[in-house]
């Protein structure tokens, strides 16, 4: 019997530490995070809960603690849960407290990267659209309507985890929050009511009293106790440092990828790069190292900002659908778990640093006791080395750091990887080729006379969707008294896109990209004589997420005129312009697929002379378990919907360098699925055509370790 209480109490004590519950006193001090008096070298990994489901949350969880990561790195998503002043929602995808609460169950910390200002490539960087309406209000200043509604929503948050006990303090998983998110790199346009607006910000934070350390990222001047962090690619190298000497080293933000826009080709890093400067981070008495992403996800519906594709971060160490991306997932940890196994020397020993060579250098933490650990660095791109240390020689590889964990024997090395490669196996599993089924739905052109809302200047474009469609109609209605027969339509706007309609007959479009802050449309028109119709469809591919005074960007048309030649043309701009904010199918739920009396499904016809035409077919969920998409690659721009529940935009239209699409591939989350009959909904604004789109599967080839052998927790 006594065996048995001992065996209980073991497992109650082993339960409590894995899963918490236990309070815990989160210090710091100039070397690294103390928990309960012991120092702590911490990887962590970025997964945003919005941008994967609750069904894949325990096993990206489990995923990433496999790999040897420690924490779990999210930011908060304000627009998402108080989309609507005073009214919030976390539910869903929005279930903040059960996506802390599965890391939790699993034995790993959190980072709660509060904001609520966060970038992220996310809409609006996280704001909600109702602050801009908020009278006098400039964000991200000295500005006390901007102070109370974000110390408002801040408070919200820090409340809602204190009545979980979700911080560490009170036996929880949370370990830092950040405050604010690289506010240096616009601090100077507001001069001295920036720096009070940090002092502010990082006064507030504290005094919500979560008995866990705050952080400011990129920001030199965080007022103590606020731990200064890192952000970027090379962080051992161009970190300057803690803002005092009784500050950690900390690195929030290590980019696996980047993010990728329409247009563009992805960023590739490999798993050496990212391997040399973590390591190089530890050796420069780095303590705590956070992937930017671990995995990226999706950018549902209308999440992403301006031009970012629907995928995000997809090249990260867990692809857009939580499969592991190899080498990239192996190599990183085994160089977590060689440096976990070392990590005592590297926190209690004295940091040596010395010359090995022109462009090779060596770090030792040594203790007196004797444990030792050597960091041998190559920095030199083209040439292996061999460098003398203690009495030995060592083969350095070109760019590489050899790890010695007992100063003489060489465990690991950055540029030496041992995990084999994968790659995507993509599998068809249903076509749509046959045009019986499919349904269609033209949405209309509207003209002068439908709308409602009018302006004799050019209203601003996110003002008046006040981000409930990406879509503004600009309407308007002139006499023709030029002189020529087919004079050029000249369209200039700050927003992404513009499709041109005379006489509800479409004439034709135009875009900008990522990089350019307006562009021009020019087209020849045929006019009637007399009275004519012009309606201009503007398109926003999401809001910009960044920037100085974000309430005051300009997005929509900047002028419009209709020119015969340089001597003779018509100025439309200051005319009475008419204006409808989206598409009428957005009005009517189209993308439910639901029938009603006001919604009129038709036979396919004319598929490539078509434009603004809503699609619904139907398609049973394919047998398994592999991640689920929709090959897009015949369709022109648009939005796809299954079940009622938006899987992103799309923009197949709009070619890389290569002449390919940025994105073709559209993850439909097995948790939107039902059996059978699901109900697939697109709007395409042009240029598509569904008869080419394909249900598929993805998988990956066998892994060096058989990872799909592993079993993972499901939800608690």
């Amino acid at each position: 019997m006594e065996k048995w209480v001992v065996l209980v109490m073991l497992l109650l004590s082993w339960k409590t530490r894995e899963g918490f519950g236990a309070k815990a006193e989160i210090t710091y001090d100039g070397r690294s995070l103390i928990i309960d008096g012991q120092r702590k070298i911490l990887f962590s990994g970025s997964i945003h809960y919005s941008r994967s489901t609750p069904q894949m949350w325990p096993d990206l969880i489990a995923k990433a603690k496999e790999g040897g990561v420690d924490v779990i790195q999210t930011y908060v998503f304000w627009n998402l849960h108080e989309p609507q002043l005073g009214k919030y929602d976390f539910s869903g995808r929005n279930d903040l407290v059960g996506f802390i609460k599965e890391i939790e169950a699993q034995g790993m910390y959190v980072c709660l990267r509060i904001g609520p200002f966060i970038e992220s490539e996310w809409t609006y960087g996280g704001f909600p659209f109702w602050l801009h309406d908020i009278p006098g209000i400039v964000y991200r200043t000295d500005n006390e309507p901007f102070k109370f509604y974000m110390q408002n929503f801040t408070t919200k948050i820090v409340n809602m985890m204190k009545a979980e006990s979700l911080y560490a303090s009170q036996g929880g998983p949370i370990i830092l929050s950040q405050i604010e998110n690289e506010y240096q790199n616009i601090q100077g346009a507001f001069g001295t009511a920036g720096s009070q607006y940090v002092q502010w910000a990082a006064k507030m934070a504290v005094g919500l009293d979560t008995g866990v350390p705050w952080i400011m990222c990129k920001q030199t001047d965080a007022p103590d106790p606020m731990i200064n962090t890192c952000n970027g690619m090379r962080c051992g190298e161009t970190f300057s440092g803690p803002n005092s000497p009784n500050k950690p080293a900390f690195w929030t933000e290590n980019w696996t990828s980047f993010y990728q826009v329409y247009g563009a080709l992805p960023y590739i890093r490999s798993a050496e790069d990212i391997a040399f400067h973590v390591t190089l981070f530890v050796a420069r008495n780095g303590s705590y190292i956070n992937y930017y992403m671990y995995h990226g996800g999706t950018n549902f519906g209308r999440t992403g900002s301006a031009y970012v594709i629907t995928a995000y971060y997809d090249q990260a160490p867990l692809d857009e659908y939580g499969l592991l991306r190899q080498p990239k997932w192996g190599h990183l940890k085994q160089l977590h778990t060689v440096i976990k196994s070392c990590s005592t020397t590297l926190l209690q020993g004295v940091q040596r640093n010395f010359s090995l060579g022109q462009l090779q250098e060596g770090y030792v933490f040594e203790e007196e006791k004797g444990e030792c650990v050597a960091f041998l660095i190559n920095n030199d791109r083209e040439n292996k080395v061999t460098v003398q240390f203690r009495n030995r020689s060592y083969e350095l590889l070109p760019k590489s750091i050899s790890i010695l964990p007992d100063c003489q024997n060489v465990t690991f090395n950055t540029a030496n990887v041992n995990t084999t490669s994968n790659r995507r196996i993509i599998s068809p599993k249903q076509n749509f080729s046959s045009v019986d089924v499919w349904k269609q739905f033209q949405d209309v052109i509207p003209s002068f006379d439908d709308t409602s809302l009018k302006s004799n200047s050019f209203l601003e474009q996110m003002n008046t969707t006040k981000d409930e469609s990406d879509y503004l109609w600009y309407t308007h209605r002139f006499e023709n008294n030029l002189s020529c027969c087919k004079p050029t339509l000249s369209v200039k706007s700050a927003a992404h896109v513009a499709h041109a309609f005379v006489n509800n007959t479409y004439i034709g479009g135009a875009h900008g990209n990522h990089d350019v802050k307006s562009f021009t449309l020019e087209l020849p028109v045929t006019l009637h004589e007399g009275t004519n119709n012009l309606s201009i469809l503007s398109v926003m591919v999401g809001l910009p997420d960044s920037g100085a005074f974000l309430e005051r960007r300009f997005a929509g048309l900047i002028s419009v005129q209709l020119q015969c030649s340089e001597e003779e043309s018509l100025n439309l701009t200051n005319s009475l312009w008419g204006y409808k904010v989206g598409l009428l199918g957005e009005q009517l739920q189209v993308y439910k697929g639901q029938n009603s009396s006001d919604i009129e499904w038709r036979e396919l016809r004319n598929i490539r002379e078509q434009t603004l035409i809503w699609y619904k077919t139907t398609f049973d969920t394919p047998e398994g378990d592999d991640p689920v998409v929709l090959d897009l690659s015949s369709m022109g721009k648009g939005e796809a919907w299954v079940n009622g529940q938006s899987i992103g935009r799309y923009w197949i239209l709009f070619h890389d360098s290569k002449g390919n699409p940025s994105q073709s591939l559209y993850h439909v989350p097995r948790s939107f699925l039902q059996d059978s009959e699901n109900v697939l909904v697109l709007v395409d604004e042009g240029g598509g055509n569904p008869l080419g789109i394909s249900l598929d599967t993805v998988s990956v080839t066998d892994l060096h370790q058989n990872f799909s052998k592993l079993s993972f927790p499901s939800s608690a």
